[in-house]
């Protein structure tokens, strides 16, 4: 009992955020007698919040830093414009116009990190008036008006799904639930047997396979869920792969220790040989990259580029991050919180709209939710110290 006590404590933030994501999506289903967890609304949940969500996990990296990016719903919105430019209007391949699009973030991301990691102007006022200066160019880009429509293929990143080769019955997303279930219990199964063999502290084995069971469960309903109204989106494919790809650098990576231990104390960093100045300008450029993807598949959902694309992105972003457990200070967070985070801003939102509440009343919630998850984190450092 006292090892479970002590396991839920060392991650309270994680196992609550996820208690508070069930919580809230059951509360909701109530409420709005039903529909939030119909399939359609579920996959229009996923396709509503995958730009936020890109934007958190390069939004995590800046903060465990110890640093923040104000610019990214302007950035987003500029390369949104800039694919607008090249796919509607010049006819590029929307292949080329993507890739073209990606390293115009990277060397956006180039350009504040410079300023941040090597001149030393704080993060703040840089990512700020590259808010307010990408914004401009935005507006410059689109001279005011919106482009549209995008090509059907480059539509179909954001609103697309995968071909069921099996039939109407979606018999692949229900397989492909089945084969992540089971990578689950095998990827679990071998870090409990690798702590135990360094005698590291493991959850009692009963908690263990229930833990298991729930998951389970719970990736299999998902499964059956999106099976039931068009399968899965091209999207969700995205984000599983971004989340995957930044898990392993951030757990199992140097580059991931590197970023950790900078924003813990960067002069401990610096002192251990970390070159923390150009952690920090990569950082920012990972941030640009992932920006602009965010920008492009906004774009690709809405079919048209806007002068008003991105508004309050970073904000969102942002309050994913210290929802999902990330800490104000730096040196704290992980991607799947920040993926949680996401997805309880993105159920407050949509059960908050299907209830009738209005946009001002959901703002609030959320900006109170948003200050209690920070008071929370400093509560507990407060504690423990």
């Amino acid at each position: 009992m006292q090892t479970m006590v002590s396991m839920f404590k060392s991650n309270i933030r994680q196992y609550g955020m996820i208690i508070a994501l069930v919580l809230i999506s059951l509360l909701f289903q109530i409420l709005s007698d039903g529909t939030l967890l119909k399939p359609l609304n579920v996959t229009n949940l996923i396709l509503q919040n995958s730009y936020i969500l890109i934007l958190a996990i390069g939004m995590l990296l800046v903060i465990i830093t110890g640093h923040i990016d104000l610019s990214v719903g302007s950035v987003a919105a500029f390369i949104g414009a800039l694919s607008g430019v090249m796919m509607v209007t010049y006819h590029m391949p929307f292949p080329v116009s993507v890739i073209l699009c990606l390293l115009v973030g990277a060397l956006v991301g180039a350009w504040q990190g410079f300023w941040v990691a090597y001149v030393r102007i704080p993060s703040f006022i840089v990512t700020l008036a590259g808010m307010l200066l990408f914004r401009g160019l935005t507006m410059i880009v689109l001279n005011g008006m919106s482009l549209a429509p995008y090509p059907k293929m480059f539509q179909k990143i954001s609103s697309g799904f995968i071909a069921d080769p099996l039939g109407d019955s979606h018999l692949l997303t229900i397989l492909i639930g089945a084969v992540l279930a089971i990578i689950y219990i095998l990827i679990e199964l071998r870090n409990r047997k690798s702590k135990l063999t360094y005698q590291f502290e493991v959850i009692p084995a009963g908690l263990f396979v229930a833990k298991l069971a729930v998951i389970t469960i719970i990736i299999l309903a998902f499964a059956f869920v999106l099976s039931q109204y068009e399968g899965i989106p091209n999207i969700l494919i995205l984000l599983s792969v971004l989340v995957i790809i930044y898990s392993f650098v951030m757990n199992k990576m140097v580059m991931g220790r590197h970023i950790y231990a900078l924003g813990g104390n960067e002069k401990a960093a610096n002192l251990s040989g970390v070159k923390t100045k150009r952690v920090t300008f990569w950082v920012f450029v990972n941030m640009g990259v992932l920006a602009a993807m965010s920008g492009l598949v906004f774009a690709a959902r809405l079919n048209a580029a806007t002068p008003k694309a991105g508004t309050n992105f970073e904000l969102d972003a942002i309050a994913a991050c210290f929802i999902g457990g990330a800490s104000a200070s730096g040196g704290v967070g992980t991607v799947i919180g920040a993926i949680i985070g996401g997805l309880v801003m993105g159920v407050m939102n949509n059960g908050m709209s299907l209830v009738g509440l209005g946009i001002d009343w959901q703002q609030g919630i959320k900006g109170l939710v948003l200050l209690l998850a920070v008071a929370f984190d400093i509560y507990n450092k407060s504690k423990s110290s």
